[in-house]
């Protein structure tokens, strides 16, 4: 008889729940709302995007849904063309302090290249102080990279080294390729 008095007092607590749920869809559906708008508005800015840099589709018969256009971003001339993984790069950042503008150089070996059009970069790694490893990511298409200068070329077998994570000093060391 308890185990019956238990269930239908559940029963009654599951009862007295119910009703708030559609208050809580309510209030959720408008929030969701209010993110679709947000969302609109934002899709509205990219489409004031200079002329030069928008690249339209060449088929308009068939629009998929959302924005077709791209913005195509020209390439970084001072980047070399033939950066690889296994490369030691001294990399020249702008910096912006404020009202003030510095370079910032960051020496250290390229770890990985990823292609993607806008999107392409390459990942450099270095050994700061007290051997602590630091890797920052480069967009190939910034603007604020002032230069890419190659010191070194050395001689891998894999696309991504991440394998260097784990070594420290003479068994991080890259073979030096050969040229010939």
């Amino acid at each position: 008889m308890a185990d019956e008095e238990n269930v239908v007092e559940e029963e009654a607590e599951v009862e007295a729940e119910a009703p708030e749920e559609p208050e809580a869809l309510e209030a959720e559906t408008e929030e969701t709302a209010e993110v679709e708008a947000e969302a609109e508005l934002e899709v509205t800015a990219e489409d004031e995007a200079p002329e030069e840099l928008i690249e339209e589709d060449a088929e308009p018969a068939a629009e998929p849904e959302g924005n077709t256009r791209r913005l195509n971003v020209p390439a970084n001339p001072q980047i070399p063309t033939d950066l690889r993984a296994g490369d030691s790069v001294s990399v020249h950042v702008l910096i912006r302090e404020g009202d003030r503008e510095r370079i910032q150089e960051f020496k250290g070996t390229v770890i990985r290249i990823r292609k993607g059009g806008n999107n392409a970069s390459f990942t450099v790694r270095r050994i700061a102080s007290h051997g602590v490893g630091v890797e920052r990511t480069f967009l190939m298409r910034s603007p604020l990279l002032d230069k890419v200068e190659i010191q070194r070329r050395s001689h891998v077998r894999r696309a991504r080294l991440y394998y260097l994570r784990d070594r420290t000093g003479k068994r991080a060391r890259l073979r030096e390729r050969r040229s010939g």
